[in-house]
């Protein structure tokens, strides 16, 4: 008998836990999606009880609503750890950046909310690219083989 072990196969395919960093960026995408969800339902109640451009309010609620779609998704697939779901959240980052933006030119309330948007974008961006979230989607950079391939 040998005194060295060999690894059962529930041991070597266990997964390992989420890290927080992943967690919280899905958390940051599910409330964009959250907050998309909101502004899109309100477009439409708008628009059907006649406080604002009919045909205008219910096209944008829909795109609004259309466009929650991202964030979900990706927050689904990074809870998942699946490696597919980095570039739909790191792109709703990106689409929120220029939002952000508009919104602290603007007045008002307005202010407040772009400041909210862009310390959420970015967060979700530094947490997205980071190494520990990169490593727990399987992600690897160019010229990077696998495990399997380097043997």
């Amino acid at each position: 008998m040998s005194s060295e072990r060999n690894p059962t196969p529930e041991t070597t395919d266990a997964p390992t836990a989420r890290p927080r960093r992943l967690t919280y960026a899905a958390a940051l995408c599910a409330l964009e999606a959250l907050a998309l969800l909101a502004g899109g339902l309100g477009m439409l109640v708008l628009g059907l009880t006649g406080d604002a451009d009919r045909q205008q309010a219910v096209t944008g609620g829909i795109t609004v609503l259309l466009l929650a779609l991202l964030p979900l998704l990706a927050t689904r697939g990074l809870l998942l750890r699946r490696s597919w779901s980095r570039g739909p959240a790191v792109i709703t980052q990106l689409m929120a950046l220029p939002v952000a933006y508009s919104l602290l030119h603007a007045d008002g309330v307005a202010v407040p909310a772009g400041i909210a948007l862009a310390v959420v974008a970015v967060g979700a961006l530094v947490l997205l690219v980071n190494p520990a979230t990169t490593r727990a989607l399987g992600i690897r950079g160019p010229g990077r083989a696998s495990e399997g391939e380097q043997r």
